[in-house]
């Protein structure tokens, strides 16, 4: 999932994907975009929260996305920020400002980490919520303010309200409708078109062959779509192109599918001595056999690619090369 550009003619286009999941989500946005019941949105760091937020709001079509960070939302200016003030209301304070609920009037309010936001502020939300209404700082008169609530958190809510860091009644109030947003590692056959769409975005006719597509695929993703997204930025920026190559990937990358494909394999960690636990009156190995070995591995799961079998090993390509010359492989 994405931010929107001028190149997705509906809302729902920024939610890119093929999978039984993701099109479950497009379901539920568009259902949801039909009210204006509050939305609570779940999941991981990086699985794309306020693109979910962004395309209920466009589907609505009303009024202003307002983005609140309920993560800056801290230390004296966190009400002012929220709320507005009025001038000479506090040090600083040189002329009337109006807060984020004063901009979303008539749109929708997107509170993005609603899980960091300090206890006093939940509870002036919670009012907010229930009356529309709320004072400036420095101000006598009310103000009133009209607008959609989504909310989003990484974090387990139930459990916060448990260890008493998230009041009860707000998360009853936000928890009418709720979407669970999967993490990558669950939609792996959404990688392909997901690239596809930041290449499109980013890239200048750079084309992933085959073989570093399935590296694509083979990596767990921790951060996500977002994670993903920067990585093709990272390649693209450094890659000339057109075709990206296996040499081009991050070496976290790398490094996290050779630790994964080495443990599948039943190969040994390449850090330890694969003889520590031989039985003593076994035979003993010639050297060239264990680097033939090796080296049939590492292609074996690489799948050919000898570029990414020579990383495996930690030599050069063009020793490997010479190495598989020199054995007749």
């Amino acid at each position: 999932m994405t931010p929107q550009t001028a190149l997705d003619a509906s809302p729902l286009n920024t939610l890119v994907g093929n999978s039984t999941a993701i099109r479950q989500v497009q379901r539920l946005v568009t259902r949801m975009a039909k009210s204006r019941y509050p939305v609570l949105i779940l999941g991981e760091t990086g699985t794309g929260k306020e693109v979910v937020a962004q395309a209920i709001h466009n589907l609505e079509g009303k009024g202003r996305f307002v983005v609140v960070d309920c993560s800056s939302l801290v230390g004296p200016l966190m009400e002012s920020n929220l709320f507005g003030h009025r001038k000479g209301s506090y040090t600083g304070a040189h002329a009337d400002k109006l807060g984020l609920l004063d901009e979303a009037n008539g749109g929708t309010a997107f509170f993005d980490e609603i899980g960091e936001l300090p206890l006093d502020l939940q509870m002036k939300l919670l009012r907010v919520l229930q009356e529309k209404e709320y004072r400036a700082i420095g101000a006598i008169a009310t103000r009133s303010s009209n607008f959609r609530v989504i909310a989003a958190t990484n974090r387990n809510l139930e459990l916060e309200v448990v260890e008493k860091r998230f009041r009860q009644d707000l998360y009853f109030r936000l928890n009418v409708m709720k979407l669970r947003l999967p993490p990558l590692r669950e939609r792996k056959e959404d990688i392909p078109p997901l690239i596809a769409h930041f290449l499109q975005r980013h890239g200048n006719g750079h084309k992933v062959p085959a073989e570093v597509m399935d590296q694509f695929c083979e990596y767990e993703w921790p951060g996500n779509v977002r994670e993903l997204e920067h990585t093709v930025q990272t390649i693209v920026a450094m890659n000339t192109g057109p075709w990206i190559t296996v040499a081009d990937l991050p070496s976290a990358l790398i490094h996290s599918i050779r630790e994964k494909n080495a443990h599948s394999a039943g190969t040994f960690p390449f850090n330890q001595d694969p003889v520590d636990n031989a039985d003593p009156g076994s035979t003993v190995i010639p050297l060239d056999e264990l680097v033939k070995v090796a080296i049939k591995r590492a292609l074996r799961v690489t799948k050919g690619d000898r570029t990414m079998a020579a990383n495996l090993l930690g030599i050069g390509r063009t020793t490997l090369y010479r190495k598989l010359k020199e054995m007749g492989m």
